[in-house]
């Protein structure tokens, strides 16, 4: 890893600096990474430039939802060459479209992470105290961004744990540092400590903007379900559903949830305003019928696959965040595969932001928490509890019959995943990690595809992304460390 010796401290300023009025900066011209935090005040400031990176265009902005939803199946394009169907088609390699942001981005953000950790774990030693509820969110995000990480470029846990994930940077590492790739196990077994130690010193309240305790628990239930420990899932899960902070929004409340900033659902959002506020780069931009907007580029909708499962329920309330696209414009009939769900409504209401644009991003959600304790009480043989949590979600589906303890199934609940996350960033992980195949909608536009089979499962190289070859040839200790489809 290219680790830019400015000791971190310029890479923690370029987030701090982004942030505009949303925070106090720092001279970010003459500080030491060793002293930049004196006090709770700089510690939340740091935080805050942390959540404004994460919340950059090449991350949680746009960049990591839309690896997750153009790979996943869900989505589709109707034109080649527009920007990012590279993703769809997986037309990666070490120098062309390897999309070393997500590398970069990620190991950005956690190069600041552990400068926060370390100063804040430095002014403890020294006797300060009021920083743990600042130290467990560090901690938190620190996990977050490895899962992400380990996903995108380490195989799935359950398929080979031994095989590379990303290197396990845990200090403020300096120019010289060249670490190596650890395996996807222990870069699980990290993200799992972390998680640990956050939720040790958190409050447990409801926090807005950050990730406090119940992120950290949802994480939690996320890890321990990617790595089949349903007991540990189950029990994450159901200590947020039981905890009565969060509620499900009602199948009349669901569309409009959308304009509104960490509603009762939300247990991980993260804030944007206008100076964070990426426009025409959005994912609004990026799912919303082409030319609805000037500018408006339209460059995925949905796929056929995701609108007839939708369409097994015509009076489904999540078709209120899906309007027509530029499939149907072309004289194809009613084709409702544009997603408003970061515009806030059909309507471009937005979420109470300057824009429509700038609408905060729901990283975790209750109702992803009840369809984990759904899938991990099926996995245990609690068929009876598995279709209660199923129903609590399936409900939004107000047509179709419940499920029961002898119809629940893993089918139902995935598809629930699909339904209930479409443009989330969710599905492709979810679809790997449960070794289903993928099937891609390349003829719904007659799009030729090359570069991937029309089916993959993940016996697929390609499933991971490649480490940049400017990476490899930074860091000789990954060269001979590059994911096998890409040697």
């Amino acid at each position: 890893m290219k680790m830019r010796k400015i000791t971190l401290i310029f890479a923690l300023g370029l987030c701090l600096c982004s942030c505009g009025s949303f925070l106090d900066r720092y001279p970010t011209d003459s500080a030491n990474a060793e002293t930049a935090i004196a006090s709770v005040n700089d510690a939340r400031v740091a935080l805050n430039g942390i959540m404004r990176k994460m919340s950059d265009k090449t991350y949680y902005g746009r960049d990591f939802f839309l690896y997750g939803d153009a790979r996943g199946g869900d989505l589709t394009i109707i034109s080649s060459g527009r920007g990012s169907d590279f993703l769809y088609t997986f037309n990666t390699s070490p120098s062309k479209y390897s999309c070393d942001d997500y590398w970069n981005t990620g190991y950005i953000c956690l190069a600041n992470i552990n400068n926060l950790i370390d100063n804040i774990l430095r002014l403890k030693e020294e006797g300060d105290t009021g920083y743990d509820q600042y130290l467990g969110e560090a901690y938190t995000l620190r996990a977050i961004v490895y899962f992400d990480l380990v996903r995108i470029y380490g195989l799935p846990y359950n398929y080979k744990k031994d095989s590379y994930g990303v290197p396990l940077v845990l200090d403020v590492a300096d120019a010289d540092s060249k670490p190596g790739r650890a395996t996807v196990a222990e870069v699980y077994d990290q993200i799992l400590a972390d998680l640990a130690a956050g939720e040790a010193l958190m409050t447990h309240t409801k926090v807005n903007s950050y990730p406090g305790y119940y992120a950290a628990l949802a994480e939690e239930a996320r890890v321990r379900l990617y790595k089949e420990d349903w007991t540990g899932a189950l029990t994450c899960a159901k200590e947020i559903i039981d905890c009565g902070i969060y509620t499900l929004y009602t199948p009349a409340q669901w569309v409009q949830s959308w304009t509104t900033q960490y509603g009762s659902e939300s247990i991980f959002e993260i804030g944007m305003d206008s100076a964070s506020d990426i426009e025409t780069n959005s994912l609004a931009f990026y799912y919303m019928a082409f030319g609805r907007v000037a500018n408006a580029s339209g460059w995925f909708l949905a796929s056929d696959y995701f609108l007839n499962r939708l369409g097994e329920d015509p009076d489904d309330v999540r078709w209120g965040v899906m309007d027509e696209d530029e499939f149907s414009s072309k004289g194809n009939g009613t084709h409702n595969g544009a997603c408003y769900k970061y515009s806030g409504s059909v309507d471009l209401e937005g979420d109470g932001n300057e824009t429509f644009t700038a609408v905060n991003i729901k990283v975790i959600r209750l109702s992803e928490i009840y369809l984990i304790a759904a899938e991990a009480a099926l996995e245990l043989g609690q068929k009876a509890k598995a279709a209660e949590y199923l129903n609590a979600i399936r409900a939004r589906s107000v047509s179709l019959e419940p499920a029961t303890a002898s119809t629940v199934s893993i089918d139902m609940i995935m598809s629930e995943r699909s339904k209930e996350f479409f443009g989330e960033g969710q599905l492709f992980f979810e679809r790997i990690r449960r070794n289903e195949s993928i099937e891609y909608n390349d003829d719904l536009a007659g799009i030729a595809v090359s570069t991937r089979p029309k089916t993959i499962d993940r016996t697929f190289g390609k499933i991971v992304l490649p480490i940049d070859q400017n990476e490899i040839n930074a860091n000789p200790t990954l060269k001979d460390q590059q994911n096998e489809a890409y040697k």
